[in-house]
């Protein structure tokens, strides 16, 4: 897939006024600072789509962007809030699940994992949660380009250890990315164009 256009449509913290359009959805979410902005920009040829920042919890809302005018991605907040207060860390929350468990138009969601780091329980729990919600998700590791392949073979690894110790048949499928480097943007969008493809052909993702 090659994409041509890129557009924003609309921020808000409110499920319910998300776009009505019946386009297939692509959420993006992980930890605060987990290069989820960077990951966007690149995989969108945008440099500034999504606002990069180096404070943890800057996304605040659920934005939508119209790529190529027949699907949304969809920048969710992080998980994990560095510096928000336990209330506003809860109404982040409460939006997030309205959006993943009643918007009908999501058809996969992109789990952001650091890649340089060993297998972290925010991330196993939050997984679990998609996972026993039957909400359809792809882990994506970021920051490919830090550190050596061995690290990356090895930290991959200990998450699907992890994983099957919490009664996960098999590793949802993932991909290796660096936003610096351009690493898994084209597997990535050919996965997104699969997907969407088999939407359109069915007619019935919905």
């Amino acid at each position: 897939m090659k994409i041509t256009s890129a557009e924003f449509i609309v921020s808000n913290s409110d499920a319910s006024k998300c776009p009505a359009e019946f386009l297939p959805e692509y959420a993006f979410i992980g930890r605060s600072n987990v290069g989820k902005s960077s990951l966007i920009n690149m995989i969108t040829n945008h440099k500034n789509l999504a606002k990069t920042s180096g404070r943890p919890g800057k996304t605040q809302l659920i934005n939508h962007f119209k790529i190529n005018n027949n699907w949304f991605l969809v920048d969710l907040p992080g998980y994990g809030y560095a510096k928000v207060s336990k209330k506003t860390k809860s109404v982040f929350q409460q939006f997030i699940t309205d959006y993943f468990e009643n918007r009908e138009q999501l058809v996969c969601a992109f789990v952001l994992i650091d890649i340089r780091h060993e297998a972290q329980n925010i991330d196993i729990e939050f997984m679990s949660y998609m996972g026993e919600s039957e909400i359809p998700f792809c882990i994506i590791f970021t920051k490919a380009d830090k550190i050596s392949k061995v690290k990356i073979d090895s930290h991959i690894a200990a998450y699907k250890k992890q994983m099957y110790a919490n009664n996960w048949a098999e590793m949802p499928h993932y991909f290796v990315t660096s936003s610096t480097e351009s690493i898994g943007k084209e597997e990535l969008l050919t996965y997104i164009d699969e997907v969407n493809q088999e939407v359109f052909k069915n007619n019935s993702g919905f």
